[in-house]
């Protein structure tokens, strides 16, 4: 499932002064042993946020240990999915998906995607998430920097996968983390 809408990436109402990737560093810094991984992919916000919001597709096919999201229940940007890892291990999660932002969580799980237009040209995207402690506010740092640096690697393959001629070029990116 994809979602889309015409006009901004950006969507209006409380915090809408904020891009989406700012917010997800904002919520990011929240949770203890988050890591963020930020980079520029060249091609339109609209082909990028089309790869990263089919949960029932391209999702899988970027995120490493992923091996399938299905989603459950949909009322306005409210998602309810069922995820299945690569290790076997599932996970309920609820959470919201608008254009360039996503932001769901589980008990064990939280995910965390954002895309904008860049400055120059492309899209920022920015990911998050890992394994949580289980009734904290925190992430198992453990391998999440490199997990991330992967998904974001199989994100550009597939943005050049679904739009020849973008996604390929190197782009710029950062990794930050609290601990």
């Amino acid at each position: 499932m994809t979602y889309t809408t015409a006009g901004s990436a950006v969507p209006a109402g409380p915090g809408a002064g904020v891009d989406p990737v700012a917010r997800l560093r904002i919520m990011a810094a929240g949770v203890r042993g988050a890591r963020v991984v930020e980079q520029v992919v060249p091609a339109p916000v609209e082909a990028v946020w089309a790869v990263m919001s089919d949960l029932e597709g391209e999702f899988g096919r970027f995120q490493p240990d992923m091996r399938s999201l299905r989603v459950l229940r949909v009322a306005g940007d409210r998602v309810e999915a069922l995820a299945l890892s690569r290790y076997g291990f599932r996970a309920r999660l609820r959470g919201v998906v608008r254009p360039g932002w996503c932001w769901l969580q589980s008990r064990f799980l939280i995910i965390g995607m954002a895309a904008s237009p860049a400055p120059g040209g492309g899209t920022r995207v920015a990911l998050t998430g890992g394994v949580r402690v289980p009734g904290s506010a925190a992430v198992v740092p453990v391998g999440t920097a490199r997990e991330l640096a992967a998904a974001m690697e199989r994100l550009r393959e597939r943005v050049a996968a679904a739009s020849p001629g973008a996604g390929t070029g190197t782009g710029t990116e950062t990794e930050t983390g609290r601990s």
